[in-house]
């Protein structure tokens, strides 16, 4: 299976553990292609959540439901990344623009520390 960064999937998770996510759920491939098309059997990706007041967590990017494809408004949460088996992943739902996956990949530097956060990441969203 072949899957690209930017990329919003369906995934079937096992039951969660504490506060991981899990069962049935959309995630947002956030891996290169470069190792997304490589014989690697995982996949990086952001947990994508209806709780909108997760928007307001610093890196965190808001999702219209026009952009992702999803019944509901979304947030991705770039604090919660998985190394998932992409035998998880069941159906892509759709692809976001890149001006959206600019502002993930400044949420995403800001929560590996990489760059030092910036006003704007805090509850960024893609609209």
């Amino acid at each position: 299976m072949v899957v690209r960064r930017a990329e919003i999937w369906w995934a079937d998770l096992p039951e969660p553990r504490g506060s991981e996510p899990g069962y049935r759920r959309p995630v947002l491939i956030v891996q290169c292609n470069v190792l997304n098309s490589s014989r690697i059997a995982t996949v990086l990706v952001a947990a994508i959540t209806s709780n909108l007041r997760l928007a307001n967590l610093p890196g965190n990017v808001r999702v219209s439901r026009k952009d992702s494809g999803l019944a509901h408004e979304s947030v991705v949460n770039v604090s919660q990344l998985y190394t998932l088996d992409r035998d998880y992943l069941i159906d892509r739902i759709e692809t976001l623009s890149p001006k959206t996956m600019e502002i993930i990949d400044n949420g995403l530097r800001f929560v590996l520390g990489l760059q030092t956060p910036r006003r704007e990441w805090a509850g960024g969203e893609s609209r």
